[in-house]
């Protein structure tokens, strides 16, 4: 049991003995033993007592607070990193321009060809040239990474490569309850942007966890630009990712009819912004209901330890990237679709 999520509306943990126990209106739904638990999510507003949070401390686990949406809020750290070295490379290599431009080449191209893969083995398994032509095109705008671009025009070529992708997206979905008429987010308006959204938000934390344990700083990247608060260099290296692992996932919980309409909650009349989290959850046009949401997690966890072990697969990726930082001549290769 290396992660558990608590995602019940009410619950608060409870110290008891060498376990923490879940509990909700005095009930106990889970307890948690600690020799198995390495890392805690806790989703909405789940409340502790300062001798949990002492266990949680004690034995060192990772402790990430998020909304119910998914969005990360905080995470209790048990101590600062001291691979200072890393880190002082970290700054110096993603703000040269020459490095800088050629490690967004190598992640944006990473990207590019995993989504054309996908949608190749789609249009093969489909006899679909709509998709088929979609993937060729992804792969010409691939090649292009070769070419000597600036930062805005590789950024341009992401954002070309995600257009083609996402209008072509729908003819993946194998279910005739459920249709996608492009990406739409924060908040999305409907339910298949609201399960790519949390399943997003979900690989991202992955990546920012294991950024934080090999001694990166997550909000120092390239290919995003830095903006307080963005932790950026885990949304560069979670692009690599988000096809082969989440939207496999979703499209899975569709094509296999797994996710019903009356699994989401649909509201009328939602205004076009929002002052903050509170008002969004309160308001957001669509989100799934609890079990959706639990059944969603139970998923994306037998998908991240299951037989092909993406979860230690991104550790790794991120380790060999910290590693290409202080020795550039490694080079850096992204997780390819497989």
């Amino acid at each position: 049991m290396e992660t558990v999520y608590v995602v019940e509306p009410g619950a608060y943990l409870q110290k008891s003995g060498n376990a923490l126990n879940i509990m909700k209106d005095k009930q106990l739904l889970q307890a948690i033993p600690a020799k198995d638990l390495e890392k805690l999510i806790l989703a909405g507003y789940v409340s502790m007592s300062g001798s949990v949070m002492n266990f949680l401390i004690s034995n060192r686990v990772e402790t990430v607070f998020v909304t119910p949406t998914g969005k990360f809020r905080a995470r209790l750290m048990i101590d600062e990193h001291k691979h200072v070295a890393l880190r002082k490379a970290q700054y110096l290599k993603l703000t040269e321009d020459v490095f800088g431009r050629k490690i967004m080449k190598v992640l944006v191209r990473g990207k590019l060809d995993n989504m054309a893969a996908l949608m190749l083995r789609r249009a093969s398994d489909y006899k679909d040239d709509t998709l088929r032509n979609a993937a060729i095109g992804l792969k010409a705008l691939a090649r292009n990474m070769k070419s000597d671009l600036s930062r805005d025009a590789i950024r341009g070529i992401e954002g070309a490569g995600s257009r083609i992708y996402f209008s072509v997206f729908n003819r993946m979905i194998r279910n005739e309850a459920f249709s996608f008429k492009g990406r739409n987010r924060r908040p999305p308006l409907d339910p298949v942007n609201a399960l790519l959204s949390f399943g997003y938000t979900l690989l991202t934390n992955e990546v920012l966890s294991a950024i934080k344990t090999v001694g990166m700083d997550p909000y120092m990247g390239s290919l995003h630009e830095i903006s307080y608060g963005r932790p950026s260099l885990a949304c560069d290296l979670v692009e690599e990712y988000r096809s082969i692992i989440a939207d496999r996932l979703v499209l899975k919980l569709l094509n296999q009819k797994m996710v019903k309409p009356d699994d989401f909650t649909y509201r009328k009349n939602v205004p076009g912004s929002f002052v903050d989290e509170t008002e969004m959850k309160q308001k957001r046009p669509v989100e799934m209901k609890p079990y959706l949401l639990k059944a969603f997690l139970a998923a994306y966890e037998a998908t991240m330890g299951g037989k092909r072990n993406y979860r230690q697969a991104l550790r790794n990726q991120v380790r060999h990237f910290a590693d290409f930082l202080l020795t550039p001549d490694k080079g850096y290769l992204p997780l390819r679709f497989g």
